[in-house]
C-alpha cells in the first residue's frame, strides 16, 4: 500500500535535503517531482494541482526558505496538506439515539461489499453491539449464500427473504431487528458492473423505505481514478455519508485514498486491509499520512497488539519469566498471538524509520504456523514444559505425529531457545515489576 508513491516522495524530498539552504526555485523543481509522483498514484489530476498549489505556497514563504532546516519545514507542510486533502479526522458511524442504527452498504459489483458488511457487523459486535446483515443482493448467483457464510463466521444473524423485492425486504428486515431488539441493522444491497439507472432507482427506493441512519459507499481501492468517479455518481444521486476503501493492501497505487474525500466532500471512514473477516480498520487521515511519509503509525500498531493481546496470559507470561519457566507452550500462545495481528510487511510499515516494501517478502507464513502449532502439540505435556528431555529419539516421535521432518522439529526448538534466552536476559532479575509491565505487550509480540 502506497509503497511507490512513498518512494518518489522520497526522492523528491532528497533533493531538499541536499541543499542547506533553499531559493524559490528549487521549492518549485522539488514540487515538480512530488506533482509527478502523485499523478503516477493516480490520484484526481484536480487534486494533485490545488495541493501542489497549497504547499507551493507555504513553502516558498520565509518561514520555511529562512529556516535552518528547510527540507524538514516542507516535509511538515506536506504531511499538514496530506492530511487535509483525506480529512483531517476519524470520522465514525453515527449511532442513532433511536435503535436501529440502520448501515446501507452500497457499491459496484466486486467492490467487496457483501464481506466488508460482514467485517463492520462483526466490528461492532466487539464493541458490545447487537448486529443483523440483511441481503438485499437478489440478482447476483449465490449473494444470499455468500452473507449467510461469512455472517455464520462472525456469529451474525442473516435476515433474508429469498429473491424477493428488495425494499420489501429491507422494510419487513427493520421491523424484525426493532421487535428483536438487534441495534444495528447492515443491509447490503446489489450492485452491477457500472452506475446505472436501474441500480439508482431501486438504491433511492430502499433508502426512502428505511431512512438510513448512514449510507456507505465501498469502493475497490485498485480502480483508482475510476474509484472516484464511481464515488462521485453514487454521492450526487445518493447522498453518502462515507465511504469504505476495499483492497488497500492489494497492489493499488493510493490515489483513491488521497481523491475521494476531496472530490466528493465525504469522508473516508473505513479502509480493509486484507481478506481475513477482522482485516478492516478506521481511517485516520494523520496516521494515513504518516505511513506515505515514512514516518510510521505507531497508534495503529499498538491497538493491533492490544487486539490481540490476552491480559490474563500476560499476567501468567510476566511470572514465569520472573520464574525463568518459560516453555514451549507460552511459546506457542505467542505464536498464536502474533499470527492474529496479520500481514508482517504491513505491521513493518507502521514502525517509524521502515522505508516501504522493506519486508516485501516477509508473509506471516500460515502453513508454518500450523506446522509449528501441530509439532507443539505433538508433544507430551513433560516434553513442552521441560523441552531439555528432548532426545533424538523423541523428536523422531514427534515428527511422525506432526507429518513433519526431525529437521523441522530441530529448527523449530531452535527458534524457542532462541527466545527463551532472550526473554531470560529482560528478565532476569534486573528488570523492575514496572518496567515488566511496560513490555507485556511486546513480549506478546515476539
Amino acid at each position: 500500500m502506497f509503497d511507490n508513491l512513498s518512494e518518489k516522495l522520497e526522492r523528491a524530498f532528497r533533493k531538499f535535503r541536499n541543499k542547506g539552504k533553499l531559493t524559490e526555485a528549487d521549492v518549485k523543481e522539488g514540487m515538480r517531482e512530488v506533482k509527478l509522483a502523485l499523478l503516477e498514484a493516480d490520484v484526481n489530476f484536480k487534486v494533485v494541482r490545488d495541493f501542489v498549489k497549497s504547499v507551493t505556497e507555504r513553502a516558498v514563504g520565509s518561514e520555511v526558505l529562512e529556516s535552518l532546516l528547510p527540507a524538514q519545514q516542507i516535509i511538515k507542510i506536506v504531511h499538514e496538506e496530506l492530511i487535509n486533502l483525506m480529512g483531517e479526522t476519524n470520522n465514525k458511524l453515527t449511532i442513532s439515539p433511536k435503535p436501529p442504527t440502520v448501515v446501507l452498504m452500497t457499491g459496484l459489483q466486486g467492490s467487496g461489499k457483501t464481506t466488508h458488511s460482514a467485517k463492520l457487523a462483526g466490528m461492532y459486535k466487539k464493541q458490545g453491539k447487537n448486529p443483523l446483515l440483511v441481503a438485499c443482493d437478489v440478482y447476483r448467483p449465490a449473494a444470499i449464500d455468500q452473507l449467510k457464510v461469512v455472517g455464520g463466521q462472525i456469529g451474525v444473524p442473516v435476515f433474508e427473504m429469498g429473491l424477493s423485492d428488495p425494499v420489501e425486504i429491507a422494510k419487513s428486515a427493520l421491523k424484525h431487528a426493532e421487535r428483536l431488539g438487534y441495534d444495528m441493522v447492515f443491509i447490503d444491497t446489489a450492485g452491477r458492473l457500472h452506475v446505472d439507472e436501474v441500480l439508482m432507482e431501486e438504491l433511492k427506493s430502499i433508502k426512502e423505505a428505511v431512512n438510513p441512519t448512514e449510507i456507505i459507499l465501498v469502493v475497490d481501492a485498485m480502480t483508482g481514478q475510476d474509484a472516484v468517479n464511481v464515488a462521485e455518481s453514487f454521492n450526487e444521486q445518493l447522498e453518502i455519508t462515507g465511504v469504505l476503501l476495499s483492497k488497500l493492501d492489494g497492489d493499488t497505487r493510493g490515489g483513491a485514498a488521497l481523491s475521494v474525500r476531496y472530490v466528493t466532500g465525504k469522508p473516508i471512514k473505513f479502509v480493509g486491509t486484507g481478506e481475513k473477516l477482522d482485516a478492516i480498520e478506521p481511517f485516520y487521515p494523520d496516521r494515513m499520512a504518516s505511513r506515505i511519509l515514512g514516518m510510521g503509525d505507531v497508534l495503529t500498531l499498538i491497538e493491533k497488539a492490544q487486539q490481540s493481546f490476552d491480559e490474563k496470559k500476560a499476567e501468567e507470561l510476566e511470572k514465569k519469566l520472573r520464574a525463568n519457566s518459560f516453555t514451549l507452550s507460552d511459546y506457542l500462545d505467542q505464536l498464536r498471538q502474533v499470527s492474529k495481528m496479520g500481514n508482517i510487511e504491513q505491521l513493518a510499515a507502521m514502525i517509524p524509520g521502515v522505508k516501504p516494501g522493506a519486508l516485501k517478502d516477509a508473509k506471516m507464513d500460515d502453513k508454518l504456523m500450523s506446522r509449528n502449532e501441530a509439532i507443539i502439540l505433538s508433544m507430551t505435556e513433560e516434553e513442552r514444559e521441560h523441552p531439555n528431555i528432548l532426545n533424538g529419539s523423541r523428536r523422531k516421535r514427534i515428527a511422525k505425529g506432526s507429518g513433519c521432518s526431525v529437521e523441522e522439529v530441530n529448527k523449530l526448538i531452535r527458534q524457542y531457545d532462541m527466545i527463551n534466552n532472550m526473554m531470560k536476559q529482560f528478565s532476569g532479575g534486573k528488570m523492575s515489576k514496572k518496567a515488566m509491565k511496560r513490555m507485556k505487550i511486546p513480549f506478546n509480540m515476539i
